[in-house]
């Protein structure tokens, strides 16, 4: 079936997307060619309101390196190490954090560091990619240690903690992410005591951290559950505190089964953070918007323009993909299996 329609409409595709495609930011040459090609020059004339948002045009540097830091950040906590002792996991971790501190440092700046090109750019002037890798890589390493904190309380806490956190568990899976960020960016602030509420985008954080770590709580205990209780009752036989039984013994095992659902709920967080448009926040999809928002000569172009960003979303998640694949197999041979 793909092949057939691979075969009856490939050709066709390719000579729109290629070659009778205009690359150059012409808006006569794209109208001349409507209907018959693509126009990648609305890439061309609008990539830095696409990928940077509203942020500052004259400390476009800021975005663009806080962006680059995210990457090497989460490169560096997914990507597996050449050498056979590997990498402990807190230091992934601390990795993981300082690039998203560094990035934030770096967008936000600080008072009275004009003068070197850090001075203060408030949150609603943040927008496109490092706004999409700010919140979901951020909400990721936020809701993990937090996920295995609930997975391990509904294990081994008492009656009454375990039934709090699996009706938390399921309160917050038994809504959209809409409705939760919904209730973060407009009805929280009529909960809080005084006239200033938390920033939008932190409140915005928290809700992406409170959804995942509703999913990954399961997951994480759905991978300690798949371990053998014998090695449970092994370490404390050996006298071994619960908690170093699982630091040492339950999660390093349980985190190779859980490679794959991990990567699995990392890009679907990534992905869902396009639905913070709609409380006002440009990241990729409404930096998409906002650029082609109000400009006649080239909203007829917005096809173009959503096929790059999905193609941003498609490197990114194929990149999460490759990297989860090779931390897996990286992780199985050093244990044998």
């Amino acid at each position: 079936m793909v092949a057939a329609l691979a075969w009856a409409w490939g050709p066709a595709l390719l000579d729109w997307a290629w070659w009778s495609a205009v690359w150059r930011p012409d808006a006569e040459a794209c109208q001349a060619v409507r209907g018959q090609g693509a126009c990648w020059g609305v890439v061309a004339e609008k990539h830095r309101l696409i990928l940077l948002g509203r942020y500052p045009q004259e400390l476009a540097w800021r975005p663009v390196l806080a962006t680059v830091l995210l990457l090497g950040a989460v490169a560096g906590a997914l990507w597996p190490p050449a050498a056979a002792g590997g990498t402990s996991m807190g230091r992934r971790v601390g990795l993981a954090v300082c690039g998203l501190c560094g990035a934030v440092f770096l967008l936000h700046g600080w008072p009275g560091a004009q003068a070197w090109g850090l001075g203060v750019v408030e949150t609603d002037r943040w927008g496109g990619l490092p706004l999409s890798l700010l919140l979901s890589a951020g909400a990721l390493v936020a809701a993990l240690p937090l996920g295995t904190a609930v997975a391990v309380g509904r294990r081994e806490g008492g009656p009454v903690l375990r039934r709090v956190l699996a009706w938390g568990v399921e309160l917050v899976r038994g809504l959209p992410l809409v409705a939760v960020l919904f209730t973060a960016s407009f009805l929280f602030p009529l909960w809080w005591p005084g006239a200033t509420a938390p920033d939008v985008l932190l409140r915005v954080w928290l809700a992406m951290t409170l959804f995942a770590t509703a999913y990954l709580s399961e997951t994480i205990r759905a991978g300690l559950q798949a371990l053998e209780v014998g090695q449970q009752l092994a370490g404390a036989s050996l006298g071994l505190p619960r908690r170093a039984i699982y630091r040492w013994i339950l999660l390093p095992q349980a985190l190779i089964r859980m490679v794959p659902a991990l990567v699995n709920s990392a890009i679907g967080l990534f992905k869902d953070s396009a639905l913070v448009t709609v409380v006002s926040l440009y990241e990729l999809t409404g930096s998409l918007g906002l650029a082609l928002q109000g400009d006649p000569v080239w909203r007829p172009f917005l096809l173009e323009g959503t096929l790059f960003i999905t193609a941003l979303y498609f490197a990114g998640c194929a990149g999460l993909s490759a990297a989860g694949r090779a931390l897996e197999a990286r992780w199985t041979l050093r244990r044998g299996r």
